[in-house]
């Protein structure tokens, strides 16, 4: 898996004005990286999240997406990749009130067209994995805020994706119960997955081993958390950043 995003520009039209949400970011995003991206209110980092996460298309520039260029995909083509690749984990938790956990976490299976046996065991073991197998049949309004994110993850989780985006994942949280999301993140990226996550707060930013911040649409900086700089200020965005793996033999 990989993500590779060439002299992006995203243009508003605002109040008969157009606004420059970004300004010609370049990223690359290698197999089982752990990204933070950072940055202060209007940087552009949502803005980039959802072009990562194929919820939106660049108004300039290339994004390849595991091999595949959905700069100009339209939107039916971008919900399948969402639907196939991406798992995404929001600030809100972006449950269905009135259902299950389980049938909360079964939605993107029957949106894959499964059947009902396999939806059944896939469904069975996302839950096992965030804790929540005693809680199949709560709704939200039974779930404290932890479970209802801990079952947000399990639904990113549930059609193996290629990624999980976690957008301000522990933001309605407490720090305890913030802190034992960002454990079941760790794990999850210790098995093999792609996490990019979205967050302004210093020690969630942390638990990543790649920081990249943002400032007025640009890439500020592009930097490793355990070996220093992969990319100065000066020339962050402009080449590619070496590849996770490498960066972790490096450190020994």
């Amino acid at each position: 898996m990989s993500l590779l995003i060439r002299d992006v520009v995203k243009t508003y039209a605002m109040e008969g004005e157009d606004v420059r949400a970004l300004r010609g970011v370049s990223l690359e995003i290698g197999d089982n990286e752990y990204v933070a991206i950072m940055g202060p209110s209007g940087s552009g980092k949502s803005t980039l999240m959802n072009i990562i996460g194929c919820l939106d298309v660049p108004t300039s520039g290339t994004y390849h997406f595991d091999g595949i260029d959905v700069s100009t995909m339209k939107e039916d083509e971008l919900a399948a990749i969402r639907n196939d690749k991406i798992g995404f984990v929001f600030q809100t938790f972006n449950l269905i009130p009135r259902a299950s956990v389980f049938h909360n976490v079964e939605l993107p299976l029957v949106y894959a067209g499964l059947r009902p046996a396999r939806r059944q065991r896939l469904t069975d073991e996302a839950i096992a994995k965030v804790g929540l197998a005693d809680r199949v049949k709560h709704q939200p309004n039974e779930l404290s805020g932890g479970q209802r994110q801990r079952v947000a993850i399990a639904r990113a989780l549930v059609n193996d994706p290629s990624i999980i985006l976690a957008d301000e994942p522990t933001g309605n949280l407490d720090s305890k119960t913030g802190a034992e999301i960002m454990e079941i993140l760790d794990q999850l990226h210790a098995a093999g997955n792609t996490i990019v996550l979205v967050t302004h707060e210093d020690v969630i930013s942390r638990h990543a081993h790649r920081i990249v911040r943002l400032l007025d649409g640009r890439i500020a900086s592009d930097e490793s958390v355990t070996d220093g700089p992969v990319l100065p200020a000066s020339q962050a965005g402009a080449t590619h950043a070496p590849p996770a793996a490498d960066r972790r033999q490096a450190a020994g």
